[in-house]
């Protein structure tokens, strides 16, 4: 039996052109940076450096919580 993971389709790669971060436009993520990518349905997310490491900090959190296997009290209302 295969394990699951909730971590979905997600990597690091190259920029091959500027274009501007899916999170802030304002930030720009040009052509060789490096950026995170996620899978969205059938595409690609692109997030900038400073966006992913926010993105991720936030999934440890509450990978952090599922972790304890406890139900919160907003799933049993």
């Amino acid at each position: 039996m295969a394990i699951k993971s909730l971590v979905g389709q997600v990597g690091v790669d190259v920029a091959g052109k500027a274009h501007n971060c899916q999170a802030n436009s304002k930030h720009r993520i040009e052509k060789g940076d490096t950026r995170l990518k996620v899978r969205n349905g059938r595409s690609w997310s692109h997030y900038c450096c400073a966006c992913a490491k926010t993105i991720i900090s936030k999934d440890i959190l509450k990978l952090t919580e599922l972790k304890k296997l406890e139900v919160s009290q907003a799933s049993t209302s």
